[in-house]
């Protein structure tokens, strides 16, 4: 079995990758968004697919994220690092924070969300109390004390439609729900591991404040790339030490 990691903004290749080959799989639903990258990083064998294709050409809304779930599902992959670009809305989470949610909250509209439709023979109902994986969460946070590099633990992710980024009164209202970070591509990416069977959690990199949090800020894509760029090398270390040998039995299935 594989684990598999999906790549966001900022993340489109993982370097030190061996024995890479590339493959792309076809799905009921479409293609996903490129080839898998297959290979061995850290000793482990690894997936990677970056969720808005090489290129970085494909919108969040227009993510196939049905395709690329059941791709990474028929390469045998059953666990999930996901990385994505957010904004902060909480006051701890700045740009530069490294964060590891452990709710969200769904405010995307028409993306297709679910396998189970169609021509069935039941409805199929999946338990979505606690959206990430919480092993694979703990293995994030103890890379980051290992690495002494700071991962806020918990969060709630606020997943909107996007491309477009939220207006300040949106932003309010994440506020008032309970949201603490933004983005655009948690769900249904999320979900629809859940419903493969693939435990899944995510890192998530506040590239900017939300709209409105700081009075009178404009938000700047100069600085949010820079952000990121900054950023990435620590998303690396923390990839790279939670598939380290050693510390693979923090994650490892034992069922």
């Amino acid at each position: 079995m594989y684990l598999a990691i999906i790549g966001g903004t900022g993340l489109s290749q993982i370097e030190g990758i061996e024995d890479v080959r590339h493959q792309m799989v076809s799905t009921p639903f479409g293609e996903p968004s490129g080839p898998v990258t297959i290979g061995r990083l850290q000793g482990c064998d690894v997936v990677f697919l970056p969720r808005h294709g090489y290129n970085h050409r494909i919108p969040p809304h227009q993510v196939n994220y049905r395709a690329n779930i059941w791709a990474l599902r028929e390469m045998g992959v059953d666990r999930i690092l996901a990385v994505a670009a957010v904004g902060g809305i909480h006051p701890d989470m700045g740009p530069g924070s490294l964060v590891v949610p452990d709710q969200l909250i769904d405010y995307t509209w028409g993306r297709p969300s679910t396998f189970y439709e169609g021509d069935l023979d039941s409805v199929t109902h999946v338990d979505f109390t606690y959206p990430y994986d919480e092993t694979l969460r703990r293995a994030f946070l103890e890379a980051g004390q290992a690495l002494d590099l700071e991962l806020i633990d918990g969060g709630t992710y606020g997943a909107t439609q996007g491309p477009r980024l939220e207006t300040a009164a949106e932003i309010r209202r994440l506020q008032r729900d309970g949201c603490d970070v933004v983005g655009m591509t948690g769900m249904p990416e999320a979900v629809l591991a859940r419903e493969a069977g693939i435990d899944y959690a995510s890192l998530n990199v506040v590239a900017n404040w939300a709209a409105g949090v700081r009075d009178g800020e404009v938000i700047s894509l100069a600085e949010i790339d820079r952000t990121l760029n900054r950023s990435m090398g620590k998303v690396r270390k923390v990839l790279k030490h939670v598939l380290n040998d050693e510390n693979r039995m923090l994650w490892r299935r034992t069922g």
